[in-house]
């Protein structure tokens, strides 16, 4: 067994390799950036070294510092997760040649397997069905739109090095394709550095669905069953499960030894993919399932797989690497219940699903509820650390597990609801409210569901009036707050800023006897910060003191007083810029701006302090 291994990426797939190593009393190493220095699995390895600036490029992609930190710590083994220089050839040959053990498949089948044309044509020939397309040299305009003609409307030009939903164009009608060809090469030279591609035709009512294989140097290849990974905005995978819903025995039988057919035909070794489109819009059928393309290397959504065969994938790929045989031969290997996994993200789908980043002041992870299944949580984040904007934006991922499948939905919503996280935005509510749409609660799913789906899904969630009132009641003095009368309407309303915009709140009950300055609220997946407002906009430390903060992250857009500077009640001090909203902040009271930390175009955070109003002596 391999004795010291380092592992060649960061975040929530490092920490898992981390785990399972340490488990088989492998050391670890870690690699990282300058803006990883107080990362998760920094902490965790048994070791670290740092490998440059925070680009990626600069780091985390520069295979010569990875592998100058493998020999300095003397570790034996690179596992280099996902992403990043993981189905990179030239990288795991580097790796072997530098005497180092390469927990991966060998350097030749992933450049068979890295190119969509040819792997295409290798797995025709290897008898695994694949889509109606052409794959050819010619690349001429000329060729390309006759073979789409071919093909016949609608169909897929996609870059052959082509991945993540860069470099694919969907054409409706022949008019159209020359436009589109000209964009989708552009978009493929730009991100590939390979401008080539290959038409396909276009499934209108696709699912995506893949089989996870395993091979080892013993001539062995398993499958370990298939995962859906229907659910996608723009071409990204957004909740996965295993199995796929509606597969029955024939159809499962027929695709996953079509996987391994695959897998053999490159002599593969380790954990692999092999991916698929179906055509969804009837029942699942094997003659309508047809090859994509083959990822070499551990998946994202690996623990739902995990998660029904009772499998740990890490340990299987080290065992492997180790040059063991499989642990399991395929009739050891059956599915035991249904998992799901979803993507929490650092985003604001409200807003376009536009990336947030920051501090993770608040950092929450929702637990199973009771009585239902179980969950499981893969994360590279901790409370007090933060998302940074070098790097992909997943805070997690929430993974459940149920008996069947409508037990590991409502598994998954019910951690995803009690998740929590501020300042930064996350698509928790997004996420439950697709779990909980009709056709994906129904297992009626497909690539378009969230494209069609998407503005209901998307929209941004609010508070209940019960959590309102009680957080409202936390900011005001009880002395404020008349007596609660049952079944009477409350005696007084109050006015708040909820994420900067005056709300006018009931208030019933009691009131508090040490009233704060802010409240920060959390349901339903989403949070929220409360700070008392008065209506006449001055906005003043909760204590009178004067203290003028930031009712939420935002940008000053205009200071309007210098420091020292004597103002009125009411008086303009700054405006803020935030949700595409302007919000002015005025004197609580008349004094003088005894300190202003404030400037035009400064990025501030919620509750920064920016201005400290002295107030003006009675008399």
């Amino acid at each position: 067994m391999i004795t010291s291994l380092l592992i060649a990426n960061r975040g929530e797939i490092a920490c898992r390799v981390i785990r399972t190593a340490r488990s088989l009393g492998i050391r670890t190493v870690a690699v990282y950036s300058e803006a990883d220095a107080d990362a998760l699995h920094v902490r965790e390895a048994d070791e670290a070294v740092l490998i440059g600036p925070a680009p990626s490029a600069q780091s985390y992609l520069v295979g010569e510092k990875i592998l100058a930190a493998a020999k300095e710590t003397g570790a034996e083994a690179i596992h280099p997760g996902y992403g990043f220089l993981s189905e990179n050839a030239a990288f795991a040959q580097a790796v072997i040649d530098a005497g180092l053990v390469w927990v991966g498949p060998d350097p030749a089948s992933i450049t068979a397997m890295g190119l969509k044309d040819a792997a295409k044509a290798l797995m025709a020939e290897a008898g695994v069905p694949v889509t109606p397309g052409y794959m050819g040299e010619d690349q001429s305009v000329l060729t390309l739109a006759e073979e789409a003609a071919k093909v016949g409307y609608p169909v897929l030009i996609k870059a052959v090095a082509g991945g993540g939903g860069k470099g694919m164009r969907l054409v409706e009608a022949q008019e159209d394709f020359a436009d589109a060809l000209a964009s989708c090469k552009r978009e493929a030279a730009a991100s590939f550095g390979n401008d080539h591609v290959l038409i396909e035709k276009y499934i209108a009512s696709p699912r995506h669905i893949e089989v996870q294989v395993f091979g080892d140097r013993h001539g062995n290849v398993v499958h370990l069953f298939e995962r859906d990974c229907s659910l996608q905005r723009r071409h990204q995978k957004v909740i996965e499960e295993a199995p796929a819903p509606g597969m029955d025995a024939a159809t499962r039988e027929a695709l996953c030894a079509a996987a391994v057919r695959a897998a053999k035909a490159v002599d593969y070794v380790g954990a692999g993919t092999i991916e698929f489109i179906a055509d969804g819009s009837g029942a699942l059928d094997a003659e309508r399932i047809w090859f994509m393309e083959m990822n070499t290397r551990l998946q994202v959504e690996h623990p739902v797989t995990e998660e029904i065969t009772g499998v740990d994938l890490v340990e299987w790929q080290l065992r492997i690497a180790s040059g063991e045989p499989l642990p399991l031969a395929q009739d050891q290997l059956a599915i035991n219940g249904w998992a799901m996994e979803a993507r929490l993200y650092a985003e604001d789908p409200a807003r376009g699903f536009l990336p947030s980043i920051g501090r993770l002041d608040l950092l929450q992870f929702g637990e199973a509820p009771e009585g239902m299944g179980h969950g499981r949580i893969e994360t590279g984040v901790v409370e007090g650390g933060a998302v940074s904007p070098h790097y992909d934006p997943m805070i997690a991922k929430v993974v459940a597990w149920g008996e069947d499948r409508e037990e590991a939905r409502l598994t998954l919503a019910g951690m995803l609801e009690e998740s929590a996280v501020w300042p930064v935005r996350i698509n928790a509510s997004f996420l439950v409210r697709a779990l909980h749409q009709a056709d994906f609660a129904n297992g009626d799913v497909d690539t378009g569901l969230i494209a069609r789906e998407g503005e209901a899904l998307a929209q941004a969630p609010a508070p209940s009036a019960e959590v309102l009132e009680a957080a409202a009641r936390a900011l005001v003095p009880a002395s404020d707050v008349a007596g609660f009368r049952l079944n009477a309407p409350a005696a007084r309303t109050g006015w708040f800023l909820l994420e900067g915009e005056p709300v006018e709140i009931a208030l019933g009950g009691q009131g508090s006897e040490a009233p704060v300055g802010s409240v920060l609220l959390a349901e339903q997946g989403a949070a929220w910060r409360l700070t008392p407002w008065r209506r006449d906009g001055a906005h003043g430390g909760a204590d009178g003191s004067g203290a003028i903060l930031a009712p939420m992250p935002g940008k000053v857009i205009d200071v309007a007083v210098e420091e020292g500077e004597e103002v009125k009640r009411g008086q303009k001090l700054l405006t803020l810029e935030a949700m595409k909203m302007e919000h002015t902040l005025t004197a609580p009271f008349d004094g003088t701006v005894a300190k202003l930390n404030a400037e035009a175009g400064q990025q501030v955070q919620v509750e920064a302090l920016l201005a400290r109003i002295d107030e003006a002596e009675a008399g």
